[in-house]
């Protein structure tokens, strides 16, 4: 039995039984026929009148939850764009407002699984060309150690030594990155800031790599205030989100070119860092994707020239760790500035 039915059934019983009562009662008030007549007519009239009147009143709430009886057909489907509208009583307007929010709520939450088993997909085959390369290198050159074709040779045998050393070392640090990233994105690790002063952590670094800048004859423009509080940083995380930009900013520069190196108080409590080069910068289009796992802006380009694709990834996840922003302003053409902002450390009061 519909709802509908099952309400002007239980009215129509309801008023069935008061007019029972109604009759005999005027049947014991020693009225004139033609007053009881007169009484009864009005009472049978109002009775019908109430349950017409209930039936009208009912359609409302029937539509309501027919409504929602198909969304949740249509959910069960897996289908969760669709929105049920707000009629029929309040308490019901209510309910439907609370089932749009709950569908709305499942199809983002579809969306990031959908969007996540992508990611899982290409971070596999991504994870599986970075790994191939290296290791059929070392297969192929391991394999000729062992056919002795050139054991004979001792100048030839140390290079393939040193070429095998070399392919081992990249995937030891691939698998080092991935492990890394795969702690900071699961919140797996620790967060154990203090108070370091960030001239100096930019200077040893900028020292580190003077023999590159020298070799690529790069001018060098260093901006930070001479009283820059100290911010709330884990220092070694800190100088590897650095690293990461400097050392991309130097290897797209072009000889000659100018590298400015920027830190400045940003917003309430925040200190922005920005590195700038003069490199071919980065499409627009291309800028939202720069921090994402492999991302390469030219996929041609192997790891021995352009990283694994890990770097600004990880950069993005200490960062994130830190309660900071990172992000890119760029051209095509027009050089790149990276940037990102660490929190100014305060004294526990």
């Amino acid at each position: 039995m519909k709802l509908r039915t099952y309400f002007v059934l239980a009215n129509a019983v309801s008023i069935a039984v008061l007019l029972i009562c109604l009759f005999i009662s005027y049947s014991e008030m020693l009225l004139t026929q033609a007053q009881f007549v007169w009484l009864a007519s009005v009472t049978g009239v109002v009775g019908l009148f109430s349950v017409f009147l209930h039936f009208i009143l009912t359609k409302p709430i029937e539509k309501s939850l027919r409504l929602l009886t198909d969304e949740t057909r249509q959910i069960a489907a897996g289908t969760f764009n669709a929105e049920v509208p707000l009629i029929g009583p309040s308490e019901f307007q209510t309910l439907a407002r609370q089932f749009n929010d709950m569908s709305a709520n499942l199809q983002a939450s579809f969306e990031r699984i959908r969007s996540a088993e992508q990611n899982r997909r290409e971070l596999v085959a991504n994870v599986s060309h970075d790994l191939r390369t290296p290791l059929a290198s070392i297969q192929s050159y391991v394999e000729a150690l062992q056919d002795e074709v050139v054991v004979k040779d001792d100048y030839t045998f140390k290079q393939y030594l040193a070429t095998i050393q070399l392919e081992t070392v990249r995937l030891a640090g691939l698998i080092h990155d991935l492990f890394e990233l795969s702690r900071l994105e699961a919140g797996a690790e620790p967060f154990e800031p203090e108070p370091c002063d960030l001239d100096s952590l930019i200077l040893q670094k900028l020292q580190s790599v003077a023999l590159t800048i020298e070799q690529k004859r790069l001018h060098v423009d260093v901006s930070i205030p001479d009283r820059m509080p100290p911010v709330n940083i884990m220092p070694f995380k800190i100088q590897r989100v650095f690293a990461n930009l400097l050392e991309n900013a130097i290897r797209h520069s072009p000889d000659g070119g100018k590298l400015t190196i920027c830190a400045e108080p940003h917003r309430e409590h925040f200190i922005q860092v920005s590195i700038k080069d003069e490199g071919e910068g980065i499409p627009h289009g291309q800028q939202a994707a720069i921090f994402d796992r492999f991302y390469r802006i030219d996929p041609s380009r192997s790891r021995q020239s352009g990283g694994a694709g890990l770097g600004l990834a990880i950069a993005k996840s200490i960062i994130r760790l830190h309660r900071g922003d990172i992000g890119v302003e760029s051209e095509a053409g027009g050089g790149s500035r990276f940037w990102f902002t660490l929190p100014v450390y305060s004294k526990p009061s």
